[in-house]
């Protein structure tokens, strides 16, 4: 298996993730994964990382990885080569300072044109998990997640007549599923999202998630501040010519 490699030095390797590939093994299925390259191309990053332990007891190995992407999201990732650089690079995720823009085709045109939402998600039971806002309940200490989004394009797909826009969508905060989450409660869900716009129809060929990791700002162990950014896939691409001025 081959991934783009966007930038590499000898502290970490960033690459264009593409969709459908997942970032390491669930534990309960053997398939390729960003974790598997990295070790086939880096033996030596067997012990670089936190191993992560399933529900079934397997212990995973999580290969130089600080930060993931959802099996259906593409775009960039960065890797870790030395526990100096992943101890490095895991600090800025977790207080925050690294800087993540995304791009979206989400259903509807949003009444404005940015905005942030800021919202707890918790876990909802349902088979297979997803994630939603919390309600707001007294007496509860809230841990909000946080993300800014403004619209880039505003269109219609050619198709149906249905309205849809092109968005970016700045996390600042790194909850599972945040993106998708706090979009269908902004009341415009990633366009064919089978968790969160279930039931609605792929557009525009779409046949995962609409979303992609476009950039990534984060500073480097020996290299100082930098901005990665990943190419706007091909089904991107092919939708984004039903927008004007794209």
């Amino acid at each position: 298996m081959e991934l783009p490699i966007l930038y590499e030095d000898a502290d970490v390797v960033v690459v264009a993730k593409p969709a459908g590939l997942i970032t390491h093994s669930d534990g309960r299925t053997t398939e390729p994964s960003i974790a598997q390259w990295a070790l086939e191309r880096y033996p030596s990053l067997q012990v670089v990382g936190e191993p992560w332990t399933s529900p079934q007891g397997e212990v995973v190995l999580r290969p130089g990885i600080v930060h993931r992407l959802d099996r259906g999201t593409s775009g960039v990732m960065i890797l870790a080569k030395t526990n100096k650089a992943y101890a490095f690079l895991k600090k800025q995720f977790e207080d925050r300072s690294t800087e993540k823009k995304y791009r979206a085709i989400v259903y509807g045109h949003p009444r404005k044109d940015a905005s942030v939402i800021e919202a707890e998600i918790v876990r909802i039971r349902s088979i297979p998990p997803r994630w939603g806002v919390a309600r707001a309940q007294e007496n509860r200490k809230h841990r909000a997640a946080i993300t800014e989004w403004q619209v880039i394009s505003r269109g219609a797909d050619p198709a149906t007549g249905e309205k849809i826009s092109y968005i970016e969508a700045r996390p600042k905060t790194g909850r599972t599923h945040q993106i998708r989450v706090h979009l269908k409660h902004l009341g415009h869900p990633v366009v064919c999202d089978p968790l969160y716009a279930k039931g609605r129809p792929c557009l525009f060929g779409f046949t995962r998630p609409a979303l992609h990791a476009y950039s990534l700002s984060i500073t480097l162990p020996s290299s100082g501040q930098r901005t990665f950014e990943s190419p706007i896939p091909e089904d991107f691409e092919k939708a984004l010519a039903h927008f004007p001025s794209m």
